[in-house]
């Protein structure tokens, strides 16, 4: 693939763990339609995927990786083989290599032998950095990590690992924790010979895999806002292609045919999304500089990206850990019918009290759904103090943390007993308990990043 110069095109399809399984059809469907050099990438991981992965990978050694990734490569997998489109991935998770069997052994299933596949490896520094040592990036300084348990501890690496794979002739690769923007940088820079120090066009690539990390956000997905920002067909959102021009040209675009919109106000949002500062978003591979940025919507769904900015990659990657620190419970009822509202006050008051009745050492809070939760605090104020329109239903929900996962559950079943003890109209109890993650991050200098790379035929692979 390297250094054909033109317009390549690079498809996203996905954007976060658990997103659509349809969604890649219409994308490679797409790109062997227009016949140009290509590549599809996923975006599956987020701040705590890694941990719930390696929690995964704990309880069993060949688990750990996208769960959905069999489903999601199943469908076009035997057509990116046929029109040398290769696929990357951050599906690896806390087990790349496992992730890299299930592809070999869909791939031997399709008749697919001799499909090559790379392994990216070296995000994991769980036992090979001290956390104290490092300074710290974010953290929440409300989080007691004193009798926390880390689970995981993955660096953000950046594309040169993945050009690596595919200047092997990886036609999938397979990474766990690398940066969003790295999975459409590397075949950017495969395809066009960039130079590592080439910042401009770096900024180009960060801002594609930017745009299209978060699958159809940049179509539609969440901008969407009924009566108000409508988008056509929202069961069928199309995710989102980028074509890039060897001369630094970015326009976003979506498959024919498919549901969504991309204009400048869908654009707009998505290259905001996380930015804290415009001049200096940071990635592995460059800094991204969007101050100077414009768009031009050049026809329908086609949004064009020009006056992108790089300067010099950090010294420093991001280490995001992530501990096993707590356990949240949740117990929740409804109440439905008139007089609703104040039924459901009284049975929110009444699981606190309980609370406090049996001195259980959790932290907890009550919201009622339907009335304030989303904008509520901890200590209830506007559920309290709400006397507007009556609803139909409410949902109370409780919620509770603490180290002691005993005294968790206790509260949380706390809701099952409403359903005797509490007012009319009440049913419909539920409670769990899971274990809560906690992450902050630190920054660590790359050289103490060591990556690895092996490619070899899903035939090999599958033994």
């Amino acid at each position: 693939m390297g250094g054909d110069g033109g317009t390549f095109l690079v498809g996203n399809g996905a954007g976060f763990s658990g997103d659509r399984v349809d969604a890649p059809v219409p994308v490679v469907r797409s790109l062997v339609r227009r016949g140009l050099p290509a590549a599809l990438f996923f975006e599956t991981l987020g701040e705590r995927t890694v941990a719930l992965a390696q929690l995964e990978r704990r309880r069993d050694p060949s688990l750990g990786y996208e769960p959905m990734l069999e489903r999601l490569l199943e469908p076009v997998l035997a057509d990116c083989h046929a029109h040398r489109i290769p696929i990357l991935g951050n599906f690896g998770a806390a087990n790349p290599p496992a992730a890299a069997r299930a592809v070999a052994a869909l791939a031997v299933g399709l008749g697919l032998p001799g499909l090559r596949i790379g392994v990216v490896t070296g995000d994991d520094v769980k036992d090979g950095v001290a956390l104290d040592q490092l300074p710290v990036h974010e953290a929440d300084g409300s989080i007691d990590l004193r009798s926390a348990r880390l689970v995981a501890a993955n660096a953000y690496i950046g594309a040169e690992p993945l050009v690596r794979a595919l200047a092997e002739g990886a036609e999938v690769v397979v990474a766990g924790r690398t940066s969003d923007p790295a999975l459409a940088i590397a075949p950017l820079v495969h395809h066009f010979g960039w130079a590592w120090d080439d910042w401009e066009e770096l900024a180009v690539g960060a801002a594609c895999g930017h745009l299209l990390e978060c699958g159809s956000q940049v179509t539609g997905g969440v901008f969407w806002d009924p009566g108000f920002k409508d988008i056509p067909d929202p069961a069928n959102i199309g995710f989102p292609i980028a074509e890039v021009t060897d001369t630094g040209g970015l326009v976003i675009t979506k498959p024919e045919g498919t549901g969504g919109v991309v204009d400048l106000r869908t654009v707009k949002e998505q290259l905001l999304y996380e930015l804290h500062d415009p001049a200096r978003y940071v990635t592995p591979d460059v800094v991204l500089d969007i101050t100077g940025c414009t768009l031009e919507q050049e026809g329908p769904d086609r949004v064009a990206v020009r006056g992108l900015r790089g300067h010099p990659a950090p010294d420093t990657l991001k280490v995001t850990a992530s501990f096993e620190g707590s356990w949240l419970g949740e117990g929740e009822v409804s109440v439905a019918g008139p007089n609703a509202l104040a039924r459901a006050k009284a049975t929110a008051e009444v699981l606190l009290e309980r609370l406090r009745r049996r001195g259980l050492a959790v932290r907890a809070r009550a919201d009622l759904i339907g009335v304030s939760s989303v904008h509520d605090s901890d200590d209830g104020a506007l559920w309290r103090a709400y006397d507007g329109p009556e609803p139909a239903e409410i949902r109370v929900r409780l919620a509770a943390e603490g180290a002691d996962r005993d005294a968790v559950d206790q509260a949380a079943r706390e809701a099952l007993a409403l359903l005797c003890c509490g007012t009319a109209g009440t049913g419909g109890a539920r409670w769990r308990v899971t274990p809560r993650i906690l992450t902050r991050s630190h920054l660590v200098l790359r050289e103490r990043v060591p990556t690895g790379v092996s490619v070899r035929t899903a035939g090999e692979i599958a033994g």
